[in-house]
């Protein structure tokens, strides 16, 4: 899973999503005698409207009419009456081939006429085949590129003497088609026409056409960049596609589809049906499209300046404007008076992108800077230019318009006023700041670099780009940048700016995972050989030391330094984290307690805090105390809004959102981003393979753990091991789990970690329960409770209890009972929804509290999506006599989570031990599903499953 696997591409078959309404209108249309003869199906182009004419040609056909398909390409309107000759010919054939005629002499006659352009001829040998081919149908596509002879000629057709059995079925483009003695509109206008016109299908339709097509279910970024570039049109939605899976770009993790970071909008190729296009208006239409691909966020102004940069005159430039409208390029945007344009914009974004993208660098360039020029004017003429915040300009979309103008300085470069781009530049990065899709912070950043002349002021710039290269997970950049300031502007930049760019390069190195150079990082050689200031080498070096989770080496490191760091409050912020947070390692929180009042904050900048506060935040939710959390983001006045991915996950899991907290989970599985700067640098796979294993994805679970496991140097990976540990155990494996446990305990050992191990040590104990070996579970149970005691954490002392409650259970019932009463008062404390409801489950099967705790346990299991511990609860409330909610809801549930099961690739014996049920059990509860689904294979069962089938609505949840 990890890094996900290459999106592929369905084009197979025409896409109708969203289209039901349509179809079912148009073929009730064809199938009602007293329906129109020509039903025209229009819309803009790639709108789907051949998709939707085959569609109903083949539901014709499937029911036993004749339909006879006669297409147009691009070039027919210059062939005269090609289009009536190719419908004689295939109305002759039809009847050829039904055996009532020979077509040789009509299709000879009708061949003639077309050759001497006689349209009177082959009009009546037109209505003599339609006379005599009743029943069929006739399904014309694409009628916007015939021949005005040929839509003349069927215009003209007295339909009143064509056999009612005889119907046209046609799609043209919206705006279109021929004037010169016959056009779509007039044909469409006819007595015996009617029209259907497709609009573009709205967001959820086109998050579904883009599920089908990639046979995945897109992510709500990849869902928003589709609508954003494609505006719902299939066509659009399908060029986009194409291309980025050729590229690789689209990636699938767990069965959810996601374009990389910072992936490109891909420019479309030649023969894309928009480009050709444009590219069949020729000049001025193409000149005015390339310039108002940079300009036309400039509203009406737009047209002037395209006249000023290109050298056409105000009369080609309204020319020009004018084609690309009636060509569906471009849209105009009325004005409020309802006449006067207020700008244009390109009706499909992606079209804009690929025009752009074909311009010269030069040309693109000069354009934009154009755009700057006018902006900046503006700016000047209103008194609002920048002044501290973020350059406001006015343009058609105001959204982006700190984005545009950004955009515009970095392609303009050199050729407008470099220290007020640079000043503009900075801003915007600032404005967009977080910005961990990579949307632009980092491409401003680079311009602001290359624009900066001076010296001095290029190592601020230097900096922030490489800021920005890793705030956007682009490690290697953001390495390579800061190890080229360490070794080339130490003399340059002051210590403070150095410690800065050492924790950037440190930080980059193990979010890279790259523990061999991480390693060379700890080591004072390293370091010494740049003859770096003392403040930082030990930065760097306590930085790697506890990535490495080398905690008690960081701790000695800080100590014997501390007269080196600790003379400044601004130098001694990130030593004095550091040591906070090792010695949580290694179970004394209080440092990091006392770190959490942030009183250096008014000693740095906003960006600091920001990135101090939600690392503090992450680790909080790594030992999952919720509460204190989100008090410090509240403190802070931080909103989920400004959280990275990796904080968003770890905040909604524990909050019980977990399909909310799935999506940048599979995220960073897909971008490789899945390390996390805390203690415990796993937690985000651990926790991802944990509500896998919930909702009955054992074997998910388990190739999620092993695909992020690394070998050899690095730290190591309690949390893992949890869950790895946790998984054998559901498949029942106790000996596997038991091996895995005592495999991560003893690692510990080695480094005297503590924060983490709350969690081995307590499925250890309770694994020794389950055995009998009772004396082995209470040793476990000291280690827990000591550990309990070190840290003080809410979820340590709530593993204890639940473990001695288990442990105890059976040689000292009151007190195992006492616990669980406390274990319930704790969880109900913590409002964490998982934790909380396994609590609930422990304390009433264990007599511990009143039966009804089981029907709370139930809603909160289902509440999260937790398909495999509720149907344990399901199992509890029945036998404890309590009846369970929605029978036939049960129904479903139980058949979905033995559909995941089997999808999961478990054997009846298997799921038998996961369900803690019989074989036999298991086997008629399957038989029960073939004849309630109509499956007849377990291989039909994983199809369904993994396409998301009627029995099967998501992959990751049972619950969709």
């Amino acid at each position: 899973m990890r890094g996900g696997t290459a999106a592929s591409l369905d084009l197979a078959t025409d896409c109708l999503v969203g289209r039901a309404r349509e179809l079912d209108e148009v073929h009730g249309r064809l199938s009602d005698p007293g329906g129109p003869r020509l039903l025209l199906v229009r819309g803009e182009r790639g709108v789907g409207r051949t998709a939707l004419v085959r569609a109903v040609a083949e539901r014709l056909r499937t029911e036993g009419t004749s339909v006879l398909a006669v297409g147009c390409v691009p070039g027919d309107g210059d062939r005269p009456l090609v289009l009536a000759l190719r419908l004689v010919m295939a109305l002759e054939e039809h009847r050829s081939a039904t055996g009532r005629q020979q077509p040789a002499k009509a299709v000879a006659a009708a061949l003639r006429a077309a050759e001497q352009r006689d349209g009177t001829v082959l009009a009546a040998l037109l209505r003599a085949a339609l006379e005599r081919s009743a029943p069929v149908v006739v399904a014309l596509d694409d009628l916007q590129h015939a021949d005005a002879g040929s839509l003349a000629v069927l215009h003209g057709t007295d339909f009143a003497r064509v056999p009612p059995g005889v119907r046209l079925l046609a799609s043209a483009a919206q705006t279109g088609g021929r004037t010169a003695g016959g056009s779509v509109d007039q044909l469409a206008g006819a007595e015996w026409a009617r029209t259907v016109v497709l609009s573009r299908p709205g967001p959820e339709d086109t998050t579904a056409l883009v599920a089908r097509r990639l046979q995945a279910t897109p992510d709500t970024s990849l869902a928003r960049r589709v609508r954003e570039l494609t505006r719902g049109l299939p066509g659009a939605v399908d060029a986009l596609l194409t291309e980025w899976t050729r590229q690789g770009a689209v990636r699938v993790a767990d069965g959810h589809a996601f374009v990389g970071v910072r992936t490109p909008t891909p420019v479309l190729p030649d023969g894309d049906r928009y480009l050709r296009a444009l590219e069949a208006l020729g000049e001025p239409g193409r000149a005015v499209a390339g310039a108002l691909s940079i300009l036309w966020p400039l509203g009406r102004p737009a047209a002037e300046l395209i006249a000023r940069s290109t050298g056409l005159s105000a009369d080609a430039v309204d020319d020009g404007i004018r084609h690309l409208v009636d060509a569906e390029v471009v849209e105009e945007l009325p004005g409020p008076d309802g006449d006067t344009a207020r700008g244009w914009t390109f009706a499909i974004p992606l079209t804009a992108h690929a025009v752009r993208e074909r311009l010269g660098p030069l040309e693109r360039s000069r354009l934009s800077a154009t755009a700057v020029e006018a902006l900046w004017a503006d700016q000047d003429a209103a008194g609002t230019r920048y002044s501290g915040s973020p350059p406001g300009v006015a343009l058609l979309d105001e959204t982006e318009a700190v984005a545009y103008l950004a955009d515009r300085i970095a392609d303009a470069g050199a050729l407008v006023d470099r220290d007020r781009a640079v000043t503009d530049l900075t801003a915007a990065a600032k404005w967009r700041y977080p910005d961990s899709g990579g949307r632009g912070l980092l491409r401003w950043c680079r311009a602001a670099g290359n624009l900066t002349e001076r010296p001095a002021d290029r190592v601020s710039t230097l900096q922030r780009y490489a800021k920005a290269a890793y705030q956007v997970g682009d490690f290697r950049t953001a390495r390579t940048i800061a190890e080229s300031m360490l070794r080339n502007l130490a003399d340059v930049l002051s210590p403070l700016a150095l410690q800065d760019t050492a924790n950037v390069f440190t930080a980059a190195t193990g979010n890279d995972e790259d523990w061999g150079a991480l390693t060379r990082l700890a080591t004072a050689q390293w370091w010494d050989e740049l003859g770096l200031p003392p403040l930082v080498t030990v930065t760097g070096r306590a930085l790697a030391l506890s990535q490495l989770e080398r905690w008690q080496e960081a701790l000695d490191l800080l100590a014997r330094t501390e007269h080196v760091w600790a003379t400044d409050v601004r130098a001694g912020v990130k030593p004095s984290y550091f040591r906070a947070v090792a010695e949580m390692a290694l179970g004394r929180p209080e440092l990091f307690r006392a770190s959490l009042a942030l009183t250096e904050a008014s000693y740095l900048g906003a960006d600091h805090v920001h990135a101090l506060a939600t690392t503090m935040f992450d680790e909080l939710l790594s030992a999952r105390d919720l509460h204190t959390a989100e008090a410090l983001l509240t403190a802070q006045g931080i909103t989920a809004d400004a959280l990275a991915p990796r904080s968003l996950f770890l905040w909604r899991h524990l909050q019980g959102r977990w399909d909310e907290a799935l999506e940048p989970a599979r995220w960073m599985l897909a971008n490789n981003q899945t390390r996390t700067p805390v203690a415990d640098g796993c937690v985000i796979p651990a926790r991802t393979a944990a509500v896998l294993l919930a909702r009955g994805r054992p074997t998910s679970a388990r190739r999620l753990v092993d695909s992020v496991r690394h070998s050899g140097e690095g730290p190591r990976e309690y949390s893992l091991d949890a869950v790895a540990a946790e998984v054998r155990r559901t498949l029942g494996d106790l000996t596997g789990a038991e091996r895995i446990l005592r495999r991560g305990l003893e690692a510990a050992d080695t480094g005297g970690h503590v924060v983490g191990l709350d969690e081995l040590w307590a499925s250890l104990a309770e694994i020794h329960a389950e055995t009998g070996r009772t004396g082995e579970a209470v040793t476990c149970l000291a280690r827990l409770e000591r550990i309990s005691g070190l840290t003080g954490g809410g979820r340590s002392r709530l593993r204890y209890l639940l473990a001695s409650a288990r442990v105890l259970r059976q040689d000292s019932p009151g007190a195992a009972r006492e616990h669980l009463r406390e274990a319930v008062e704790l969880a109900r404390s913590r409002s964490q929804p998982f934790e909380t409801a396994t609590t609930l489950v422990a304390a009433a099967t264990a007599d511990a509290g009143p039966a009804a705790l089981l029907n709370e346990a139930y809603e909160l299991f289902g509440g999260i999506g937790a398909a495999l511990p509720r149907f344990h609860t399901r199992a509890a409330m029945r036998a404890a006599g309590i009846a369970v909610p929605g029978r036939r809801q049960a129904t479903t549930e139980n058949e979905e989570l033995l559909g995941t099961l089997i999808a999961e690739g478990l054997t009846n014996r298997r799921i038998a031990g996961v369900l803690r049920l019989s074989e036999d059990a298991v086997a008629n509860r399957l038989s029960r599903l073939f004849a309630r689904t109509g499956l007849r294979s377990r291989t039909e069962v994983v199809t369904a499953v993994l396409t998301g089938g009627a029995r099967s609505r998501a992959i990751v949840s049972p619950r969709g």
